[in-house]
């Protein structure tokens, strides 16, 4: 079983349910953006986040030992060299498909406007080393059927 099949039967699994990301986060004790990140093969599950991912959704215990696997985190996309860019491409690279799945589920098939748009970059003080915090704002768009 590959992480690629796992993936496959989580998103089945899911779409038969009529789950969200937030409800399987919420069940196994995560946030939906790290949830859907592993369920997409980007990050690793501990052993009983990956046990209770294969619980809530059904899965074969086989599909935990998977989830559990460190990933190797790849696109096929030229990658900037510039360090500070690199980050951001490579949160992009990792988190992109679970923002894209996490807009759809809250606001319909669409995008956000990178026009009509904020980012704001704020420096927040923190014991173990100040933080980046980014924060994007962008209206939502929604794709017309023609």
């Amino acid at each position: 079983m590959t992480r690629e099949d796992v993936t496959a039967m989580i998103l089945s699994a899911k779409r038969q349910a009529g789950l969200t990301w937030e409800g399987i986060a919420e069940t196994i004790g995560m946030s939906p953006v790290w949830t859907h990140s592993c369920a997409m093969g980007m990050n690793a599950m501990p052993a009983d986040k990956a046990g209770a991912m294969v619980k809530a959704l059904g899965l074969p215990q086989e599909a935990a030992s998977v989830l559990q696997e460190s990933p190797t985190k790849v696109w096929a996309q030229a990658v900037p060299t510039d360090p500070c860019i690199y980050r951001l491409y490579e949160i992009v690279g990792v988190y992109g498909p679970t923002i894209k799945a996490l807009i759809h589920e809250k606001f319909g098939d669409g995008i956000m406007s990178a026009i009509d748009f904020d980012l704001h970059v704020i420096r927040v003080p923190h014991e173990k080393g100040d933080r980046v915090k980014i924060e994007m704002s962008g209206k939502y768009l929604g794709y017309n059927a023609w």
